[in-house]
């Protein structure tokens, strides 16, 4: 079953390398679609605390623990 699996994940990630490899990065062992959320306004993290920083495109590409927010301060993401 397992053997399965890793066919049909090698598969897909081909699949997408070929069909739309310029929108994937590898960061930090994951591989991150580069499509940036146009509504993320500030990034928190805990090295900086509750100091507003300019947000990561997504929070594939933001420092574990960082949180991107929105301008009215909800939260859209944390990064793990």
């Amino acid at each position: 079953m397992a053997l399965k699996i890793e066919i049909i994940l090698l598969i897909f990630v081909c699949g997408t390398i070929i069909l739309g490899g310029n929108d994937l990065k590898i960061v930090d062992g994951k591989v991150c679609q580069f499509i940036c959320d146009s509504s993320a306004a500030y990034m928190t993290c805990p090295s900086s605390g509750d100091q507003h920083v300019p947000p990561s495109c997504n929070c594939c590409f933001a420092s574990t623990g960082c949180t991107i927010y929105r301008a009215n301060g909800i939260p859209i993401c944390t990064a793990k």
